[in-house]
């Protein structure tokens, strides 16, 4: 992993944290507090974190929320209060007295908070809420992995299935056959949950990307609808 061989070379922790450019960091692990590799730490306190269900109560212990900061009390440090022109999505980012991230996320006992993804991200399969984030970072420690993107594709048995979208590697290009699918398949399963895997695997030279360098998936999501269309 990433934090492992970061300390083992530096003697350093990462300490992740979360934030938007709506606000300023929102959730971080602090110098003071334990790390714990792969969480976003604990809510800064001059904000009033939550993670809420659909219908405004709050999440349980290990129960997926959406990230949303309470505006009803006080006016948060550093947090917008709307987008420019913009009164529509104002409106479905700012009611009920909370601002709504639009990302998941859910908090273990000791208060720590864990991404699961982009509210419009998380893909549903056979019942499942599958977060492409914990299906990424599985793969990514593949040594062939350099990096990927994790989409939903419709299936009309299980209503979505896992699509990863990866790119190899220079010492692995010409190693991207079915039996290196299948092994990254198994990866996954032994990695996280076995109903997270990837039932389809698309080998890519570069991912669409923001001017930014965020991965694009609804890019991905809309090239793979165009290709079922096409095929009906």
């Amino acid at each position: 992993a990433v934090y492992d061989k970061f300390l083992e070379i530096t003697g350093l922790e990462i300490k992740e944290g979360f934030g938007q450019s709506e606000g300023t960091c929102l959730i971080a692990t602090t110098p003071w507090m334990k790390t714990k590799p792969g969480s976003m730490g604990k809510p800064m306190p001059q904000y009033d974190v939550h993670l809420l269900r659909s219908d405004l109560t709050e999440a349980e212990e290990g129960e997926e929320g959406q990230i949303a900061i309470r505006t009803d009390r006080q006016k948060p440090i550093g947090l917008c209060v709307e987008y420019y022109n913009a009164p529509a999505e104002t409106m479905k980012a700012w009611h009920d007295g909370y601002y709504f991230t639009g990302d998941l996320a859910y908090k273990d006992k000791d208060g720590y908070f864990w991404f699961v993804g982009r509210a419009d991200d998380v893909i549903k399969s056979s019942g499942y809420r599958i977060g492409p984030f914990e299906v990424e970072s599985a793969l990514m420690t593949h040594p062939s992995v350099v990096e990927c993107a994790i989409t939903g594709v419709p299936d009309d048995i299980r209503g979505m299935i896992v699509k990863a979208t990866i790119v190899l590697g220079k010492e692995w290009k010409d190693k991207a056959n079915e039996d290196l699918v299948k092994e990254l398949q198994n990866h996954v399963k032994r990695t996280t949950a076995p109903y997270k895997y990837p039932r389809i695997i698309e080998f890519v030279d570069e991912l669409p990307k923001t001017h930014s360098g965020k991965i694009r998936r609804v890019e991905i999501r809309n090239n793979d609808a165009q290709k079922v269309k096409n095929n009906q």
